[in-house]
């Protein structure tokens, strides 16, 4: 897991499990020897989040974000589809959700949603 991530975890169980910034800390110096979870390797990070779940912390997956309309499935709407993805596996594009192509969109175009493109408005995208 990267660093970040353990971060982010280890703050999260921090309170779930209540615990006041003193206890934290105490902890985290009696684990690792530093009072701070920016100077840690991941070996440490790990040991940390070990001993939370040891605690009573649990992770929970994260939750996919739906926009609850299922996709359109024309074929421009495919292809556009296709290119946005491509462009953030290439890294141009940050957010490679459906959300935030459906925002571009709306900024280039004034509409929406990809579905409510005409077939000239698509072409233009």
């Amino acid at each position: 897991m990267q660093k970040k991530r353990l971060i982010q975890l280890i703050h999260i169980a921090r309170n779930e499990l209540g615990m006041d910034e003193d206890t934290y800390r105490q902890m985290l110096q009696g684990l690792t020897g530093k009072a701070s979870t920016k100077g840690m390797d991941t070996t440490q990070l790990n040991c940390v989040l070990e001993s939370m779940k040891k605690k009573g912390f649990r992770v929970k997956p994260a939750r996919k974000a739906s926009s609850g309309l299922p996709l359109d499935n024309h074929p421009q709407s495919r292809k556009i589809r296709a290119l946005w993805l491509e462009m953030a596996a290439a890294g141009i594009v940050r957010d490679r959700s459906e959300n935030a192509l459906a925002r571009w969109i709306k900024r280039e175009t004034g509409i929406s949603a990809l579905r409510w493109l005409s077939t000239e408005q698509a072409s233009s995208v």
